[in-house]
């Protein structure tokens, strides 16, 4: 994975010297992590599509600027994730914190692999995506960083703009939250 990494900031190095198909190459790469993050993150497909399409404006016109210093994932999602931010201040009001929680851990206990307890895998990934929905926007975020990017809690950190033990403080809410929801 490191090589894939090296290779993405070395794609978007040679995107800055003007490497055209450089570009191509990274668009190919992460476009689907990064609409599938925003269309999770926002809940709006209309609103998904204007950040993806502002995120990738975004590194288009900082290529001349980027350094290394990150992965480009986390540099990419740190993008989506400050315009996120930003469409939530303009269009949205924040979520409440008693809207829905829950958890996956439910799902790999003993007691519900009995056959009686089993629930198909569509239905298992379609009650944890509609819990994810309903959390507060911070946690939803950390969640998704975290489970479909498979970014550390540093890295949460990192793209969120917020202290190491906020990032961890947020996802143990949100995974709280999910279990206790899935529970139920």
């Amino acid at each position: 994975m490191d090589a894939l990494v090296d290779d993405d900031a070395t794609l978007m190095l040679a995107y800055a010297r003007g490497e055209a198909a450089a570009f191509d190459a990274l668009y190919a790469r992460h476009r689907g992590v990064l609409y599938r993050f925003l269309l999770r993150a926002a809940r709006d497909p209309q609103v998904a599509e204007e950040l993806f399409q502002e995120t990738w404006s975004r590194v288009i016109a900082s290529r001349a600027r980027y350094a290394p210093q990150a992965k480009f994932t986390t540099w990419l999602l740190q993008i989506a994730h400050n315009l996120l931010i930003d469409s939530y201040r303009r269009k949205r009001p924040m979520a409440t914190g008693e809207e829905a929680e829950r958890a996956f851990e439910l799902t790999a206990s003993p007691e519900h692999e009995q056959p009686e307890h089993v629930l198909s895998e569509f239905e298992r990934r379609r009650r944890l995506q509609l819990a994810i929905e309903q959390l507060p926007d911070e946690q939803r975020t950390a969640v998704l960083l975290r489970l479909e990017n498979d970014l550390s809690v540093e890295e949460i950190a990192e793209v969120t703009g917020v202290g190491r033990e906020t990032a961890k403080s947020r996802l143990r809410y949100a995974m709280n939250r999910l279990r206790e929801q899935l529970a139920e």
